[in-house]
């Protein structure tokens, strides 16, 4: 859950609900200066590897389903617990059950969410990938705040899990004459950066979209032809892109929230008072100026 507070109103988006919106964003994402999902390296199905691409993404936080449907309550608010108060082992069993749920028939969906697990924690370890894998939002900080001991232990089993799940995956892939192709790095490394930029753009908007974002290492046209592109929030919840990147300007976005009063507190047993509260949808923009 992701628990905002703007305008003395407090937005509450689903993780499904946020990555439904990431992969929209890469749906939409190409135009004459940017290449579409698939088409950053020579493949034999380019639109079939868009398609799986686009679904990994819009599919990232999957592992969440079953949190988001029975949430752990936070006593101070009566309300979800907000992501970040997530604990670490809570995170880590959310892509324990996220990461293989598409493997048997989406292969590369969770190879791709596998490889975005990854990186959210490795800089956290030692394995710093430089600006090329850190994520847009949560890289730098990640940096600063280094694991220590059992946490640092956990972390690093976590990650030979992955590593360990990726290797699967992998071997699988290059068994396919269709997809081997798309399991190299010319090709794997620009989907693994759009899934981690979509999450950024998608989170923007879920807290608020009122932050100027720089989002660096953003592939255009190969993995090797990377930009930085600016965010700039304007009135009437339009956000500037420089450079614009999408097939459509200005691109639409609808947010579905939960939104309440800042200081509004469940009432009686938790579940009826959380499905009657309307969903609503928040409308926001990408535009090119």
């Amino acid at each position: 859950m992701l628990k905002t507070v703007i305008d003395e109103k407090t937005w509450l988006v689903s993780q499904p609900d946020h990555a439904a919106v990431s992969g929209y964003l890469i749906a939409h994402w190409g135009n004459g200066e940017f290449a579409r999902p698939g088409y950053y390296a020579e493949t034999p199905q380019p639109e079939a590897l868009r398609a799986e691409t686009i679904f990994g993404i819009a599919e990232h936080d999957n592992g969440w389903w079953e949190w988001e449907a029975d949430p752990q309550i936070d006593p101070r608010d009566g309300l979800p617990l907000h992501l970040i108060e997530m604990s670490q082992r809570e995170g880590f069993e959310r892509w324990r059950r996220g990461v293989p749920r598409f493997q048997n028939d989406h292969p590369y969906t969770a190879l791709l969410i596998s490889l975005h697990a990854y990186w959210i924690y490795a800089p956290r370890v030692e394995n710093d990938p430089g600006p090329v894998f850190r994520h847009p939002l949560f890289g730098d900080t990640a940096l600063q705040h280094k694991y220590e001991g059992e946490e640092l232990l956990e972390a690093r089993r976590f990650l030979a899990e992955q590593k360990q799940i990726q290797a699967e995956i992998l071997a699988a892939l290059h068994t396919d004459a269709g997809w081997a192709a798309a399991a190299r790095p010319a090709s794997l490394n620009p989907h693994v950066r759009l899934l981690q930029l979509a999450d950024a753009l998608s989170l923007a908007l879920c807290f608020g979209g009122r932050e100027a974002l720089t989002l660096r290492e953003i592939p255009r046209r190969s993995w090797t032809d990377r930009v930085t592109i600016e965010l700039t929030p304007r009135p009437e919840n339009r956000v500037v892109c420089r450079p614009y990147p999408f097939d459509i300007d200005p691109l639409p976005v609808k947010l579905r929230a939960r939104i309440l009063n800042a200081a509004e507190r469940p009432g009686g047993d938790f579940q009826s008072w959380w499905h009657g509260v309307p969903r609503q949808q928040i409308e926001f923009s990408y535009c090119s100026g």
